[in-house]
C-alpha cells in the first residue's frame, strides 16, 4: 500500500469513521483500522468523493486571456473538482483529428486535474464521427448560437445522433432553438431584455426537437443547463438514456433579483425567473435531475464590464459549484445523497469513469471537508485567469485538501503537484 488515511468516510450511504487504503491511485481497502505508513488521521473532518464537472469552457487554445487549462484546472482542484470536460468552442474548434490531438497535449502539459474533451457536431463534420471518436470522450451539438460555437441545423440532428450512437459516446446538447432565436433577436439592454430575447419557448422547441429524434437510440444523451419551467416540463418524463444537467447559477438566481452589474449575469440560456429557479429545485429534491454541471465560462472583467449590449455571455463556477452545494447541504437544502449523486457518481456513469464514489476498484479521488469552516466567496481567493465571480460574499465550505488518483493535489491552499499532473481519461 502506498499509504492510508483515516477520517469519517462516507461509504455506501453513511459516515463511518475509519480508514482508506491506496495503492497505485486506487482505493484498495476500506476498514475500520489500518496501520500502514504513511498514514494519514485527519479527525472527524469528512472524507467524500471528489466532484467531476462534465461541462467545463477552459478556453484553451485561442482565447487564453481568459483562461487556460493551468488556471481552469487548478480553480478545479481548489473547488473539489478531480476531473473536468472541455467544450469544444475555443480557437481553433475542436471539430477534427488534428484539433483533438492538439488540444489533448495542451491539456496534457498544463492541467492540475484529471480531464476529458468534446469534439463539436456541425453540418460540416456529421459524418466523420467515428474518425473522432477514439479522441474524444463524447459529442457535443449546439442548436442554437451561443458564445463561438458551431450551430448544427435542426434537419441534421436524427443524422448526427444516429452517427453518434454507432460511437457509444455521450452527446451533449445545447437545447435552445436556432430559429426561435432568431425571431425574437433584437437590442439588449438588460438580463430581463435577454431573457426576452432568448425565451423559454426557444429552449421548450429545443427539447421537443431533440426527443423526436431521439427515438431507437441508446447512447446516452445529455441535455446541458436546462433552465426553465417549460423545459422541464417537457423532458420530465424521458427515454432513460437521456441525462439532464442544471447549473449553479440557474438554482441561485433569478432575474429579478439582479440589480448591479447586470451584464456580469448574462449567460445563455438565461437566468430566469424565481418560478424557474424553484422549478429547478424541485426537479433535484425529487430525482428528476441528473447532474450538477457548472458550464464554467470565464469572460475578463474588462470584457463584461461594457454596454449589456455588447457584453459576452457566460460566467465562470468550477471552483465554487461543490463548496456552494456542501453549504446548501450543511443548511439541509439538499441531502449528501443528492448531492453526490448529481456531482460525482452519474457523471462518473455518464462518462464511464472508475470516479465518483469512494469504493474499492475506484480511483481514489476524494476530498477532505471541515463542515464547521463556513466562509465567504470572495475573487481574490478563487483561482480563475478572469479574477471575478458571481457568487462573490456567498456562503462556501471549500475542501481542506483534495486528492486525485492518490495523490494529494491541494493542501491548505497550496498546490502539491506539477502542471501536467492530470491525466486524459475515458478515451
Amino acid at each position: 500500500m502506498d499509504f492510508t488515511i483515516e477520517g469519517k468516510i462516507y461509504h455506501n450511504g453513511t459516515f463511518e469513521q475509519g480508514c482508506l487504503a491506496i495503492e497505485q491511485g486506487k482505493i484498495v481497502a476500506i476498514k475500520k483500522t489500518l496501520t500502514t505508513e504513511p498514514h494519514l488521521n485527519v479527525g472527524t473532518r469528512l472524507i467524500l468523493p471528489a466532484g467531476i464537472d462534465l461541462h467545463v469552457h477552459f478556453r484553451d487554445p485561442g482565447f487564453t486571456h481568459k483562461e487556460d487549462f493551468s488556471t481552469g484546472s487548478q480553480a478545479a482542484a481548489f473547488g473539489g473538482i478531480s476531473c473536468v470536460f472541455d467544450m469544444p468552442n475555443t480557437q481553433p474548434q475542436t471539430i477534427s483529428k488534428q484539433t483533438l490531438k492538439e488540444k489533448i497535449q495542451i491539456a496534457s502539459e498544463k492541467s492540475y486535474v484529471d480531464f476529458g474533451l468534446y469534439a463539436a457536431i456541425y453540418d460540416g463534420n456529421v459524418g466523420r464521427l467515428a474518425e473522432l471518436s477514439p479522441f474524444c470522450n463524447g459529442f457535443k451539438i449546439f442548436l442554437g448560437g451561443s458564445t463561438n460555437s458551431l450551430k448544427l441545423s435542426t434537419q441534421n440532428l436524427r443524422v448526427a445522433l444516429l452517427e453518434a450512437n454507432r460511437t457509444k459516446k455521450i452527446t451533449l446538447i445545447h437545447a435552445e432553438d436556432e430559429h426561435c432565436l432568431k425571431t425574437h433577436e433584437d437590442r439588449e439592454n438588460n438580463l430581463i431584455d435577454h431573457l426576452r430575447c432568448r425565451s423559454a419557448e426557444c429552449e421548450e422547441i429545443a427539447l421537443r426537437t431533440i426527443l423526436n429524434n431521439s427515438h431507437g437510440l441508446s447512447s446516452p444523451i445529455h441535455i446541458c443547463h436546462l433552465s426553465s419551467c417549460e423545459g422541464f416540463e417537457v423532458i420530465r418524463k424521458r427515454p432513460e438514456n437521456i441525462s439532464v444537467g442544471v447549473t449553479p447559477h440557474h438554482l441561485y438566481f433569478d432575474v429579478h433579483s439582479l440589480n448591479a452589474k447586470q451584464a456580469f449575469y448574462k449567460v445563455n440560456p438565461p437566468i430566469r425567473s424565481s418560478f424557474d429557479r424553484d422549478t429547478l429545485w424541485y426537479g433535484v429534491h425529487n430525482k428528476l435531475i441528473d447532474v450538477f454541471e457548472s458550464d464554467h465560462a470565464p469572460h475578463t472583467e474588462e470584457e463584461k464590464n461594457v454596454d449589456f449590449n455588447n457584453a459576452p455571455s457566460g460566467l465562470p463556477g468550477v471552483e465554487t459549484q461543490y463548496p456552494l452545494l456542501l453549504t446548501a447541504m450543511k443548511k439541509e437544502h439538499i441531502t449528501l445523497d443528492a448531492l453526490l449523486a448529481l456531482l460525482c457518481e452519474r457523471p462518473a456513469q455518464l462518462l464511464n469513469l472508475p470516479k465518483g464514489k469512494i469504493e474499492v476498484g475506484r480511483d481514489a479521488d476524494f476530498i477532505v471537508v471541515d463542515m464547521k469552516k463556513t466562509e465567504p466567496i470572495t475573487a481574490e481567493k478563487l483561482h480563475s485567469k478572469c479574477g471575478w465571480t458571481p457568487f462573490e460574499g456567498f456562503p462556501a465550505i471549500f475542501p481542506s485538501m483534495t486528492f486525485i488518483r492518490g495523490e494529494k493535489v491541494i493542501d491548505d491552499h497550496q498546490v502539491l503537484v506539477k502542471q501536467g499532473f492530470g491525466t486524459s481519461v475515458g478515451v
